[in-house]
């Protein structure tokens, strides 16, 4: 029993020993101080601000109206037996689309012309005899009312010739409605009745429709509040409006002003405006929609800075703003319009800044930044090179742009 105690009183020191030798190590690797890790500069695209003028604008969706659209009808009833054009073919003014079987109203009109002539052969055999009676009633020899009675026959008979006359006239007009004509130059569509149809007169469906295309309209709203603007910017002369085609590499296509309704829409508190455009080579098509832009005015020697630089906080409107040692300043900014992929800044910044443009999720204000390269995905770090060459002032204002 005493071995037995001995040698637990042993085994209890050594596992002492243990644990101090544990604790003394731990109390080491604590007091040594691991160095703090440096943050990798944040990957940014950037631009810069520049001085330009630019253009005030109203932008909406708009859509291609035809100045004139006419539904082509019969007038009379019959069967169609030509067919003087092509679905989708442009047409000019008189030409001729349709012609109906005349032949009932070639008949007709000779129906017509033949009782004018009977009625002509008995008015003028009437008004001969009742001539000689006016000479006779002078002598005595016929009694007045003979001579009424003569008088009032020749009257009906020329009553009755005025009547066939009208009667021929209308039986020529019907026969004209068998020649169908294009009252309009414009661009035909889909063909509704072709040959061996029987035509209504005014039935529907048309027979075909015709839309002009050339000048053509562009129809789009604008907020009430712009209105005021409009009104005094037209005052002072024509207005450009721009008419931009989805995935149309051309560009815009360019027209002017010249309709603001009279009417506000009281429903969605916007007017409704038209522009006119020469479309002389067909890029509108009615019914089309369009991006519109009207000109109202331009802001000379503003300073400019890419759109997607201009974020917002909390704290309202910043920009990061690469300094010359590389690092990010977050700077409070006032931004105005943006047009065409740039934003007037009111305050905040001056020409020639260079500022981030995509990438602010990870930048901190204060901290590196590293400039990519376009087309490569890497980047270089801010200040240690030369930053992008800056984007060229906006040549795109219109050149027809009035002064504010």
């Amino acid at each position: 029993m005493f071995v037995n105690l001995k040698l637990t009183s042993r085994y209890r020191s050594a596992i002492s020993g243990a644990m101090i030798v544990v604790a003394l190590s731990l109390i080491a690797c604590a007091e040594k101080k691991e160095p703090p890790k440096t943050r990798p500069p944040a990957p940014v695209t950037v631009g810069t601000v520049i001085q330009a003028d630019v253009p005030v604008k109203l932008t909406a969706v708009g859509n291609v109206e035809s100045v004139n659209s006419v539904a082509i009808k019969a007038q009379i009833n019959g069967t169609v037996s030509q067919v003087h054009f092509r679905e989708g073919q442009d047409v000019v003014k008189g030409q001729l689309l349709f012609t109906i079987d005349p032949r009932p109203y070639q008949a007709a009109l000779k129906q017509a012309e033949a009782a004018l002539a009977r009625d002509l052969a008995q008015a003028k055999n009437a008004d001969e005899q009742a001539r000689r009676y006016e000479g006779l009633i002078k002598d005595g020899i016929v009694t007045k009312e003979q001579y009424d009675a003569l008088r009032t026959t020749a009257d009906a008979f020329a009553s009755s010739v005025a009547a066939d006359r009208a009667a021929v006239e209308n039986a020529k007009v019907q026969l004209s409605y068998c020649s169908i004509r294009s009252p309009i130059a414009g661009r035909t569509g889909n063909l509704a009745a072709t040959i061996g149809n029987m035509i209504k007169a005014n039935d529907t469906p048309s027979m075909v429709t015709i839309n002009q295309m050339a000048p053509i309209y562009v129809t789009f709203s604008v907020p009430e509040k712009e209105l005021i603007t409009i009104k005094r910017e037209m005052a002072g002369g024509k207005l450009r409006v721009a008419a931009i085609i989805p995935h149309d590499p051309r560009g815009p296509v360019y027209g002017e002003l010249t309709f603001v309704d009279n009417t506000v829409d009281m429903t969605t508190g916007s007017i409704k405006l038209k522009g006119t455009f020469a479309n002389a080579d067909g890029r509108l098509w009615p019914g089309q929609f369009v991006t519109t832009s009207l000109d109202l005015s331009t802001i000379r020697n503003a300073v400019v800075a890419p759109a997607p630089s201009i974020q917002s906080g909390q704290q309202g409107q910043y920009v990061y703003v690469i300094k010359q040692d590389g690092t990010a300043e977050l700077r409070p900014v006032k931004a105005g319009i943006s047009s065409e992929g740039k934003t007037v800044v009111e305050t905040g910044l001056k020409p020639g800044e260079t500022v981030v443009t995509d990438g602010h999720m990870r930048v901190m204000p204060g901290g590196k930044v590293e400039v990519k390269k376009p087309g490569d995905g890497k980047g270089q770090a801010a200040g240690t090179g030369t930053p992008p060459a800056p984007a060229p002032a906006d040549s795109s204002a219109p050149d027809q742009a009035k002064k504010p």
